[in-house]
């Protein structure tokens, strides 16, 4: 992969659609486009023109000339408009592949090109691919922020307030260097530190990417014939799970993922909890405890009493259509009719906002928390050191650390996972 060569790809769906979009970007673009279209574009001006290959009309198409470095991608960036058939995209590729100039995008190569070129940093890139996988809208909402540099921005202020006081301690290191002062570092830079060292603190108690991308983990556990399936059935709105009255009918995990109110969940129907001389049942058993561990939220249908240790547990009698009320419980329901279902969904959603990003907030991925952990612990020594070496290494550290979120320095090993994430045509 050269950025020195000039890629094509479909930046669009594929075919059948009403539109397709081919985008060639690289040195050559203009040239490879001028190949095709005999016209001359002006830059950012919609032009109707007629495609041509060996004298043959493939299409007629609108073209759009992007000039670098301001263009998408940094670089020369020609987009033709197609008739969105099968039969367009095919014709109009194979003419641009047999042009020697240029070459076929690989997975990411758009996006990556942009993020060398300082058209996005690391962390926006990070959001982009995290926008192309939305499926959600508090993933939308959270994946725009980060595409859009909220977080970026917020990181770049850090990295200046670094730069700041790093300097004033170059500069007493200067001077004690001539012998002139013998004093430490005044107690304003002392509450500056403090106050950036709380900002970045704060930064990483977000909730993470990973939560919301893979949705809030709600566990259904409990006793056998305790009314689990019925109601994982009713929340995620199909018959996922087998239902009986014979006890123990479920043996193994069963996952639904399933968005309620524009968020993310993970619905994990489990095994009836109890000893079991069945070797296959005790293994579902063991997952069920398995699963608890690793839940965010439990939805316990057993003897209130019983529940688990859980941070987060919610009581539930499941089965108030057939039995007496059970006041200890948090909630009374029934899988079955609906009956309190509404209510203990509402809960739910209480509970899960509590746990995902909060409106203007976007969810910070593990490298971030990763890379504002390693800048939070070196401040940290900054701030309890008295010598004024060891502070500005400090200070070098963080900043480095910070730069790792960016894309500035130490990143080379991920891009290729990041960037192969996007479509080719990305």
């Amino acid at each position: 992969m050269s950025q020195a060569d000039t890629i094509y790809a479909l930046s669009s769906g594929q075919p059948p659609a009403a539109i397709a979009i081919v985008r060639i970007s690289g040195p050559d673009a203009l040239a490879a486009a001028g190949e095709l279209t005999r016209s001359t574009l002006e830059p950012r001006r919609a032009r109707l023109v007629a495609l041509r290959a060996d004298g043959e009309l493939l299409d007629n198409a609108l073209a759009l000339y992007f000039p670098g470095p301001n263009s998408a991608t940094g670089e020369d960036i020609v987009e033709l408009h197609l008739h969105g058939g099968r039969a367009v995209v095919n014709a109009v590729r194979a003419a641009l592949a047999r042009d020697p100039r240029l070459r076929a995008a690989e997975a990411g190569e758009f996006t990556r090109r942009a993020f060398a070129n300082g058209r996005i940093d690391l962390a926006e890139a990070e959001g982009l691919a995290d926008l192309l996988s939305a499926e959600t809208e508090a993933q939308r909402r959270s994946a725009m922020l980060l595409a859009g540099g909220s977080f970026s921005r917020e990181v770049h202020g850090w990295s200046a307030e670094i730069l700041r006081l790093a300097a004033a301690v170059e500069a007493l290191l200067d001077f004690s260097d001539e012998g002139d002062v013998d004093e430490g570092l005044p107690a304003q830079w002392l509450e500056d530190l403090r106050r950036l060292t709380t900002e970045i603190d704060a930064a990483l108690r977000r909730p993470s990417a990973e939560r919301l991308r893979d949705g809030i983990r709600v566990v259904f556990a409990g006793p056998p014939n305790a009314g689990k399936s019925t109601l994982f059935n009713r929340l995620v709105g199909r018959e996922a799970a087998i239902t009986h009255e014979i006890a123990g009918t479920t043996r193994d995990l069963i996952e639904a993922p399933v968005a309620i109110g524009g968020l993310p969940f993970l619905m994990i129907d489990t095994a009836g909890l109890r000893s079991s001389a069945d070797a296959v049942e005790t293994i579902g058993v063991d997952r069920a405890r398995t699963a608890l561990d690793a839940a965010d939220v439990v939805l316990w249908l057993g003897e209130p009493g019983a529940a688990p240790r859980h941070h987060d547990v919610i009581r539930v009698q499941s089965r108030c259509d057939v039995q007496d009320t059970d006041s200890k419980a948090d909630f009374v329901v029934s899988g079955k009719t609906g009956e309190g279902v509404q209510a203990l969904m509402d809960e739910l959603l209480d509970r899960a906002r509590a746990m995902l990003p909060a409106t203007g907030e976007a969810a910070l991925h593990a490298r971030h928390r990763e890379a504002l952990g390693e800048a939070l612990a070196v401040l940290g020594g900054a701030d309890e050191s008295k010598d004024l070496l060891i502070v500005a290494e400090s200070l070098r550290q963080a900043r480095a650390s910070l730069d790792r979120i960016t894309g500035r320095a130490g990143v080379e090993d991920m891009l290729d996972t990041l960037f192969g994430r996007f479509c080719i045509g990305k």
